[in-house]
């Protein structure tokens, strides 16, 4: 066993590190082109600051049919399209296109729930000051919906981890990988419970800092 396992840490913290790779750059891409989304999504609503019905419905009709799609068919949905952004269909980088993705599509999706919250007085008020659009986003928006977005933050990393599980299938590498390759296809179950402690760990310390951060927003 021990001679086992001086064979698999180096491959796991392999594994640690493609993960992160992936979660990270697909929490950054997705995470502010999703930003972006919602907050169109939010202004183009009926009444809203940019109100216009026709890219509202458009946009939120794409929304609606990406967002139920199983992860592992989107990937494979993808496929014309990553080989023609990153030139390859295999490996960890064609992998991260459609993460980032789906990631976009789903924080733009909980950016709008989390601006819809906001009391429209506020944002009445400060329209009635004189402030531009961008300027209400900025200094309005943005920062009344700060607690709840950290949170909603939070749960799309621990969502993208998992999503991250099934890069595997195209050659990304990562925990899942490791954990199907190395344990459950060599039925070496300690090999999965190791994997499944550093998810569960890596998942803890995010949502403590999430909740941390939160609550930071909540009593600036």
């Amino acid at each position: 066993m021990n001679r086992d396992w001086d064979t698999l840490w180096p491959l796991l913290v392999g594994a640690l590190g493609e993960t992160l790779q992936m979660v990270a750059i697909a929490m950054v891409a997705g995470g502010l082109s999703g930003l972006a989304l919602g907050l169109l999504l939010y202004c183009t609503r009926p009444g809203n600051l940019l109100a216009n019905r026709v890219v509202f419905g458009i946009l939120n009709a794409i929304v609606n049919i990406v967002r139920p799609i199983p992860f592992v068919i989107f990937v494979t949905l993808m496929g014309p399209v990553t080989l023609q952004v990153v030139g390859t269909t295999l490996g960890t980088e064609a992998f991260i296109f459609p993460l980032s993705v789906m990631m976009a599509f789903g924080t733009s999706r909980i950016v709008e729930q989390n601006l819809v919250g906001i009391d429209p007085g506020v944002v009445e008020a400060a329209r009635a000051m004189g402030a531009s659009p961008w300027r209400i986003i900025t200094t309005v928006l943005v920062p009344e919906a700060l607690a709840p977005l950290i949170l909603g933050y939070t749960f799309l990393f621990i969502a993208v981890l998992d999503m991250s599980a099934i890069g595997g299938i195209i050659g990304a590498g990562g925990l899942g990988d490791f954990a199907i390759r190395y344990g459950y296809q060599r039925y070496n179950w300690m090999v999965v419970l190791v994997t499944v402690a550093v998810i569960v760990v890596i998942v803890q310390v995010v949502q403590w800092l999430g909740n941390r951060l939160a609550r930071k927003a909540l009593h600036r």
